[in-house]
């Protein structure tokens, strides 16, 4: 970037260029998963280390919410709790991530115990958790547009995954119908925003900073099951083990 800002269509653009380069769908995890190139043990090693995102978002949300400075603001992002944590036990997106690890045959106690998890999982969620807490509101919030490539990655993952898995059935993929309405309405409300506020060259580079980053924790998420599952399929102590769950 140039020390002149960008208008906001062109720094629009900027990030949709980040996410076209750089999001997860173009993983070579993620294309085997889709594409049906995965044994059933190497399905439940993503579902129990994604249920580790899954169940940070709320907290994530949570410490962002804290820092909100109007209510207009705190009122658009608690929409996220909700819909992550529901409003009663068993409703929200977490619960149906439960649902989608119960149906590809894992234990539910010993996914939400995270015994099982990869520690690069553990150190790459944290690190966006910390990040939200962290960093200034603007980046915070512009760090969520990965949500902008959501609804794409969705449609294949549910097509791909029934059409290729005989253990895997529309209800196991319940978490993902509602977030086809979900992510779009807080992409747009996050990045209508970033628009506004990104004002300046230097603030506008940090919020292009903030959404690469994301996409690298999502990315190193990747890796860490490709390495530890794929090739050259070296799973750490005391990690997961297919059928030994």
């Amino acid at each position: 970037m140039t020390d002149r800002p960008l208008s906001p269509d062109d720094l629009e653009a900027a990030l949709r260029a980040i996410g076209a380069a750089r999001y997860h769908n173009l993983h070579p995890f993620h294309r085997a998963l889709h594409d049906g190139r995965l044994t059933k043990g190497q399905v439940q090693a993503w579902a129990l280390n994604r249920y580790y995102y899954q169940c940070r978002i709320p907290a994530k949300d949570a410490t962002l919410l804290a820092r909100l400075p109007t209510a207009d603001l705190r009122r658009e992002w608690r929409r996220r709790l909700v819909d992550h944590d529901g409003d009663a036990p068993g409703t929200g997106g977490v619960a149906r991530w439960l649902k989608l690890t119960d149906g590809v045959g894992l234990d539910r106690a010993y996914v939400e115990s995270l015994a099982g998890l990869l520690p690069a999982t553990r150190f790459a969620v944290d690190a966006y958790v910390e990040f939200v807490r962290d960093r200034p509101i603007l980046e915070a919030i512009a760090s969520s547009l990965t949500e902008l490539f959501s609804p794409t990655i969705i449609s294949e993952r549910v097509s791909g995954m029934l059409r290729h898995y005989d253990f895997v059935t529309p209800e196991t993929l319940a978490y993902f119908q509602p977030r086809l309405t979900q992510a779009p309405r807080d992409s747009d409300f996050a990045l209508a925003y970033v628009r506004e506020h990104a004002r300046t060259a230097a603030e506008q580079k940090a919020v292009l900073d903030a959404l690469t980053f994301k996409c690298a924790v999502l990315w190193s998420m990747l890796d860490a099951l490709d390495y530890a599952y794929v090739v050259p399929g070296r799973i750490p102590p005391g990690a997961f083990t297919p059928d030994a769950s």
